[in-house]
C-alpha cells in the first residue's frame, strides 16, 4: 500500500522564526482542513533503561513555554517521565500529509494551572479522572463502572469536584521540532528547528 503524496514544497523562507510559531501556522491549518483532532498527538517516553511505550493523548495548551497535556501522574507515562524527562511528540496529520515531531523534556505545571484546566472540564470527565487508577489492573469494566456511579452520587452535577492529587498537566519544552511534509516519489521536506545556544536555527534533513 503505497501513495503519493501532492503537495506544495516547504522553503526555509516561508518558515516563523521559531518553532512555536511555526506549529501554530500548521496546527490551524490542519484545523481548517477539517484533520480529525487536530490535537491528538503520540506521546513517547521511555525507562531509565531505555525501554520505550507511547500513546496517544490530547494536546490541550500550547504557547512559547512549550506543549500541555494532562494525566494522572502515577500512570506509566508519569511514572516514566518523573523517572526519565526527555520525551517526543508526534502529529500525525495524515490528510493533509504533514507530520511534526517534537523532542524535549516534560515537567509538571503548576497546581494552580491544574487546577484552572480541571475546572473547565466536563462533570464526568472531571468524575472519570478521580474513577480511573490510570493504567492499573482492574478485575472488570464492573469495577470501574462501580467506581464512577459511587462517585457521581458523592458529587452530582453542580457540585465542586476537587483536583485529585495525583492528576496534572505535564509540560513539554522542546529543543527541537520538525516539520514533515509529503511529496511525490518519497522526497518529502523535512525542516527541523534546533536549539543551540538558547537560538532556534533550522537546518533541512533528507527524506
Amino acid at each position: 500500500m503505497r501513495k503519493q503524496y501532492r503537495s506544495q514544497l516547504v522553503v526555509e523562507e516561508s518558515l516563523a522564526e521559531e518553532p512555536m510559531g511555526q506549529f501554530a501556522r500548521w496546527f490551524r491549518d490542519a484545523a481548517d482542513a477539517n484533520v480529525f483532532e487536530p490535537n491528538a498527538m503520540v506521546v513517547a517516553t521511555a525507562t531509565p533503561e531505555g525501554r520505550p511505550s507511547s500513546r496517544t493523548v490530547l494536546l490541550k495548551q500550547f504557547d512559547d513555554r512549550g506543549f500541555v497535556f494532562f494525566t494522572n501522574y502515577d500512570s506509566r507515562k508519569g511514572r516514566e517521565l518523573a523517572a526519565n524527562p526527555f520525551v517526543s511528540l508526534l502529529f500525525p496529520w495524515h490528510p493533509i500529509a504533514r507530520q511534526v515531531i517534537v523532542t524535549g523534556t516534560a515537567s509538571r505545571i503548576g497546581r494552580d494551572e491544574t487546577a484552572a484546566y480541571f475546572r473547565s472540564r466536563p462533570h464526568g470527565s472531571q468524575l472519570g479522572a478521580w474513577a480511573s487508577e490510570q493504567s492499573t489492573v482492574i478485575a472488570s469494566r464492573e469495577e470501574l463502572d462501580r467506581r464512577y456511579a459511587e462517585l457521581e452520587a458523592r458529587y452530582p452535577e453542580g457540585e465542586q469536584v476537587p483536583v485529585p492529587p495525583q492528576w496534572g498537566g505535564i509540560r513539554v519544552v522542546p529543543d527541537a521540532v520538525e516539520f514533515w511534509q509529503g511529496h511525490e516519489n518519497r522526497l518529502h521536506d523535512r525542516l527541523r528547528y534546533v536549539l543551540e545556544a538558547g537560538t532556534w536555527r533550522v537546518e533541512r534533513l533528507c527524506p
